[in-house]
């Protein structure tokens, strides 16, 4: 188990550096273009890839860190840059988290390279989770998956919706109900590989914002997969379900063990936002002049920014602290999963609407960036468990009840 210290390693300096270059250079400079077009940014997707910051082998490094910081920092890093691009880039590590999570070693060997493809031909890949009637309330699940035994196949069927590239995935990672009488401990992850019959997608969501990241519903009609698709494998799942029945703790729920895993990089995300706002804020706040001074002497201005700093601080802690003890496999005992993404995401809503009021009217125009990132922020309250769905799962994990 790695030791848990506040003085990065010059490995992660390095990192932070690298992809903060990048996001000033290469996604600041596009963002407000692919914000308008509300268009997948492939060129910048390329550029990433061709430097080596999206990718299988990338983000393996990432995933490597026993202090489970690094990925945290690129996060940071890069939705400082902007959230709607750095969703397009980060949102295949969702379906990669989803395989790395509940794969064999031969899985993860086979489908992860593909979630990416290369510079050349980059793809993405999606995580297939959310339907129309069940959003945070995963045990409502429709999609079913049945096991053609003659054939060696699973056979998909159902509707999921909001779904990060769906549709324009090389990779989709469905999460279907193969029990449903056993709820969220019946359920089981599949790859669909590129091109699978029956498998479509409806029309692009158009969204508040993250608007450079593709979102759109997903159509499984009879969607056949091998058996060696089923993430985990067969057995491993028919032991899973047999403990299920007799009552015993299921581990591995194929949503659930994904999510844990990916709070605190959520949580990263909204930091960024958060502090791109407060950076943006600050640095206007020392310019813009009004009744002969710069308006930071003023002290509402003042105190306004610096409770954000330190709330930014704050909120750093625990995403590291919740993003070392995943790493290590420690129990989230009080829900610091939870707590990371509940703040983070409150944060940058709370940030970015703060940076509005600072900037006035000239907040409220396309001019300035915080108009974007106060539209980007509100989605980190929203997806991957709402702020009262993390609540409720810090209330039960403090209490040891089952809180409704």
């Amino acid at each position: 188990m790695a030791g848990f210290s506040l003085e990065l390693t010059e490995e992660q300096r390095d990192l932070r550096d690298w992809v903060h270059g990048f996001a000033a250079d290469v996604v600041r400079p596009a963002a407000s273009e692919w914000d308008e077009r509300e268009e997948t940014p492939w060129p910048v997707i390329q550029e990433a890839a061709k430097i080596g910051l999206y990718g299988f082998e990338s983000l393996a490094e990432l995933f490597t860190d026993h202090t489970g910081l690094s990925l945290q920092i690129a996060n940071e890093e890069l939705f400082w840059g902007d959230a709607g691009i750095g969703m397009a880039l980060f949102g295949t590590s969702l379906a990669a988290a989803g395989i790395f999570s509940s794969g064999t070693p031969d899985q993860m060997i086979e489908w992860l390279p593909q979630c990416f493809g290369d510079e050349h031909d980059p793809k993405v890949a999606a995580f297939c989770v959310s339907e129309p009637q069940a959003g945070s309330d995963v045990g409502a699940m429709r999609t079913r998956a049945r096991y053609d035994e003659a054939k060696d196949e699973w056979v998909l069927s159902g509707q999921k919706a909001w779904i990060t590239n769906g549709g324009i995935a090389a990779v989709h990672v469905v999460v279907a109900s193969v029990e449903p009488g056993l709820g969220v401990r019946g359920q089981a992850a599949f790859v669909v590989p590129p091109g699978t019959p029956g498998l479509a997608a409806g029309r692009k969501i158009r969204k508040l914002g993250l608007r450079a990241s593709h979102t759109a519903d997903v159509f499984l009609d009879d969607v056949r997969v091998p058996g060696s698709c089923l993430l985990g494998g067969k057995d491993r799942l028919d032991d899973r379900l047999a403990r299920a029945r007799e009552g015993s703790t299921a581990k591995g729920q194929a949503a659930m063990a994904t999510f844990e895993v990916s709070r605190p990089t959520v949580g990263a995300q909204a930091l960024g936002i958060a502090r791109a706002a407060y950076e943006y804020a600050l640095e206007y706040a020392g310019e813009r002049e009004a009744f002969g001074r710069a308006i930071i002497e003023n002290q509402s201005v003042a105190f306004t920014l610096a409770d954000l700093r330190t709330e930014i601080e704050a909120v750093r802690l625990l995403i590291w602290q919740a993003a070392w003890m995943a790493r290590n496999d420690q129990v989230f005992d009080a829900g610091q999963g939870s707590m990371a993404k509940l703040r983070a995401g409150e944060l940058a809503v709370t940030a970015s609407e703060k940076a509005v009021q600072v900037l006035g009217g000239a907040g409220y125009s396309r001019e300035h960036p915080v108009e974007r990132m106060y539209r980007d922020a509100k989605i980190y309250t929203i997806f991957e468990g709402t702020s009262e769905i993390q609540r409720l799962v810090i209330a039960r994990a403090i209490s040891g009840r089952h809180i409704r």
